[in-house]
């Protein structure tokens, strides 16, 4: 069985707290790994 949020909108707010964990840490670690280059090659 396949859920789909169509099924349940009132799970949006968990999809977006999810998607934030998701996104913040990645966001996060391309900053650094930006900052990191340019300390490299600057």
């Amino acid at each position: 069985m396949n859920t789909t949020n169509q099924e349940h909108p009132s799970n949006k707010g968990l999809l977006v707290i999810f998607w934030l964990y998701v996104l913040i840490p990645l966001a996060w670690g391309v900053t650094n790994t930006l900052a990191q280059a340019m300390k490299l090659f600057g």
